[in-house]
């Protein structure tokens, strides 16, 4: 992706911070906010390796494409109270203020009914909803010292439309449950968080191919492609250019909304 330049999407000198921003959607977002201009979009997961790989690739890119921004890497488990303390001190010791946060670590687990552990119930849950809310709450004094009434900082969730619908489980309860709950979570946090210019939105999207939705791909790819209004899979583009507008002045009046970026697929039988 080339550098955005229409003022309407720009980021020019905001700091970002992307859990879960190693790869798949948060690696794509991440690319999308230098693309916009973003001074530093730090990248949090929790693991090291895969964090330190990001960051390289991704200031790869803005050094290729003549972007001053780059990235930054603060590993961290947010899957547990002190992973998300961690990450917040780690931060706390580069940074006074936090214009951009995209709450997008997560996890899934699929088993059948009869054979689903409690113990994966609560793995998905820790990470995909506890871990938000930790994190919208560690970093909210560091969001409320960059937003202002005529440019508020915001928050993005990654959802999903299975939070949305539940017609295509695979055996994922616990990431079901959870992307519903986050969608809620989302809704509330933007009346308790906007009168101290903090904007909440919630991204839901459908399939992309990332690790994470792979597995499922490859057993009924065909049939979920067939059956999306769109007839295709999410691209890099459909998820940077969905959070750029809710991150950028073009998004500013955006206040709890859960936005589907899946071509329709959660208004068909999937």
């Amino acid at each position: 992706m080339s550098k955005i330049t229409s003022p309407l999407f720009s980021l020019e000198g905001k700091v970002a911070l992307v859990t879960g921003g190693s790869r798949g959607l948060g690696l794509y977002i991440s690319e999308g906010f230098l693309a916009a201009g973003a001074s530093k979009v730090y990248i949090s997961s929790r693991k090291a390796k895969a964090c330190e790989e990001a960051v390289a690739e991704l200031n790869r890119y803005a050094e290729s494409n003549g972007l001053k921004g780059r990235a930054y890497s603060i590993p961290a488990d947010l899957g547990i109270r002190k992973g998300v303390e961690h990450l917040a001190a780690e931060f706390a010791k580069l940074e006074s203020k936090l214009d951009i946060l995209v709450a997008n670590a997560g996890a899934s687990w699929g088993a059948d009914f009869e054979k689903h552990p409690d113990s994966a119930i609560g793995k998905v849950l820790d990470l995909n909803l506890r871990g938000v809310f930790s994190s919208i709450q560690l970093f909210a004094p560091f969001l409320e010292k960059a937003g202002s009434s005529t440019d508020p900082a915001r928050v993005l969730i990654t959802g999903s439309v299975a939070g949305i619908s539940s017609g295509l489980s695979g055996g994922t309860y616990g990431y079901l449950a959870s992307k519903a709950a986050v969608h809620h979570l989302g809704k509330s946090l933007a009346v308790e968080l906007g009168p101290r210019n903090i904007t909440v939105n919630v991204l839901a999207p459908g399939f992309f191919p990332t690790k994470m939705a792979n597995g499922l791909l490859e057993v009924i790819g065909d049939e979920i492609t067939q059956a999306n209004p769109r007839g295709r899979l999410g691209t890099k583009e459909d998820i940077i250019a969905a959070s750029l507008f809710l991150a950028s002045p073009g998004g500013n009046y955006i206040n709890g909304v859960v936005l589907p970026i899946d071509g329709g697929s959660h208004l068909s039988k999937l």
